[in-house]
């Protein structure tokens, strides 16, 4: 297979002009190319004319002869890569393997021992999708808060409620098949080769119920309203669970936990299960309109049609050395209540598929660690706590969420009225000091970082920029401790798995990592007969 990087389409060439750009760069004649696949689409913004940049692989008649010939530094020969075998394990499973937890490490786990023979249980503490839907827009009109199901539980995780980006860091080959498994179920297909693909939460739900659909459909069992409430460790082997206050036998757990199970890592630490703290990032969401993004990163040329609502990554260093840095930018989004305590406050950010509400928000938050907070292992969860009861108190109760404006944060007074940003957060806001909701050091942070982001993003701060409070589920405040066959070291059987558990970031690194703990489920063990 041929490589072709750096293949340009100015705003006005359509797709279908690719075929003849990759003829030409390779000298041979278009009839001669038998097939071609975009696999990545960029924009280049730095300069006008933009241009979409594209790398693609081809397939053509006498490939060698092709290569050869060809000098173009674009060009290269593209081997295909192909995973080893899983071959399954020798020992007897006596129960069904269970997954606890339906978020995208959940799922992706559930879905690969489904496919391999092996029958799981899922079990999911919130309500399936459409019950889940109806319960979070309940909340988001009265301010009842259901702290079973909401934006952090039910079928899908938080992720669900997230915009549904599918960018990630890591370089794993079973991305190949998380991707192949969302477009099978529904997923749009510019996925496969977007820089920054994003499935929106609007398509994203309807994906993930055709995962579980198909996970009943090899033999697997879904379990919504179910929660693991105890576990039970003998000699350093898991025996058995307890799920809604029955005991339930099983000598293999898969935790899919997500970042906001505090009341299931509180039991686990309570019963011996070795987890430490971990750094975290919190802050706020910033609002700015939609179309002022995208014309400070796409120029003149923002309002093309084939241009999608513009994206941004900011990140500097605040005065004491820390990071700070925008996280789950929702482009044409809304800040979206993510509350699943009462009493505490919590924000998040999210888009539908066609990403066209006003506004457009992002995380911008301030990097954490232990050092803040304490070592004790619950520490982070305790220091998230504070902060989210703060915010709630400040917002007045009913869940209505503390809001200042940029300008008027930096100028350390109330927000009087609104610019030309209005917030998107429901059910409600209320004008206060956001620096009396955290200590000094966040404060400096986030106001050092907005000073640096508006050298980057010219009226980043104005116009009545936004800020909303308070982001503080950006990744788990834990780390459950695993070994190298991915078993806790407190209990054979356990499988800390995840974005919850602290090994992954997002949708697509906490799919992989279901994947990766699965197979190590199906290399130890053969199914049961």
């Amino acid at each position: 297979m041929i490589k072709i990087t750096n293949l340009e389409l100015t705003l006005e060439e359509e797709k279908s002009e690719l075929k003849g750009k990759a003829a030409k760069i390779l000298r041979i004649p278009e009839s001669e190319i038998l097939s071609l696949e975009i696999q990545k689409e960029s924009v280049d913004a730095r300069k006008e004319p933009l241009k979409f940049v594209h790398t693609v692989h081809l397939r053509v008649k006498e490939e060698e002869r092709v290569l050869r010939k060809n000098r173009s530094p674009k060009v290269s020969y593209y081997e295909e890569t192909h995973r080893e075998p899983l071959i399954k394990g020798n020992m007897l499973l006596k129960h069904r393997p269970v997954v606890v937890g339906l978020g995208p490490a959940g799922l992706f786990a559930a879905l690969k021992l489904a496919e391999e023979g092996y029958c799981p249980l899922v079990l999911e503490r919130g309500a399936p999708m459409k019950e889940r839907d109806e319960k979070v827009d309940f909340f988001m009109k009265t301010g009842i808060l259901d702290v079973k199901t909401n934006i952090q539980f039910g079928e899908g995780g938080a992720g669900a409620y997230s915009d549904g980006k599918l960018t990630t860091r890591i370089k794993d080959p079973r991305i190949h098949e998380v991707i192949g498994t969302l477009l099978s179920t529904g997923a749009p297909e510019e996925i496969a080769y977007l820089s920054k693909p994003h499935v929106g939460t609007d398509l994203l739900k309807e994906v993930v119920v055709r995962i579980r659909e198909r996970i009943k459909d090899l033999g697997g069992e879904v379990r919504f309203f179910s929660q693991m409430e105890n576990l039970k460790i003998k000699d350093g082997v898991l025996e058995e669970i307890t799920v809604n206050g029955e005991p339930f036998e099983t000598e293999v757990v898969i935790l899919a936990l997500g970042h906001s199970a505090r009341d299931t890592y509180e039991m686990l630490f309570s019963r011996g299960v070795t987890m430490e703290a971990k750094s975290m990032a919190v802050g706020v969401r910033i609002e700015n309109l939609q179309w002022r993004i995208s014309e400070s990163q796409y120029g003149p040329s923002f309002r093309h049609p084939k241009l999608r609502p513009a994206e941004y990554t900011l990140a500097a260093k605040t005065r004491d050395g820390r990071g700070v840095y925008s996280f789950c930018m929702c482009p044409g989004g809304l800040v979206v209540p993510a509350a699943s305590e009462e009493g505490r406050l919590v924000v998040n950010g999210m888009s539908y598929h066609a990403r066209d509400k006003e506004n457009a928000n992002s995380a911008l938050v301030v990097s954490v660690t232990p050092s803040d907070y304490g070592s004790h292992p619950l520490a982070g969860i305790a220091f998230q706590r504070d902060l989210e009861q703060k915010a709630f108190q400040m917002g007045g109760g009913g869940y209505h969420a503390p809001v200042q404006k940029v300008e008027d944060f930096l100028a350390g007074k109330l927000t009087e009225t609104f610019g030309e940003v209005h917030p998107s957060y429901e059910p409600g806001v209320k004008s206060v000091l956001l620096k009396d909701l955290f200590p000094s050091y966040i404060t400096e942070g986030l106001e050092d970082g907005l000073l640096q982001f508006e050298k980057k993003i010219e009226g980043f701060t104005k116009h009545g920029a936004l800020l909303t409070g308070v982001e503080t589920r950006t990744s788990a405040p834990v780390r459950i401790l695993r070994g190298e066959t991915l078993e806790s070291p407190s209990a054979e059987g356990l499988y800390p798995c995840g974005e919850g558990a602290g090994y992954a970031g997002g949708i697509v690194s906490s799919a992989v990592d279901g994947i990766k703990v699965a197979e190590a489920v199906i290399r130890k063990y053969k199914p049961m007969k």
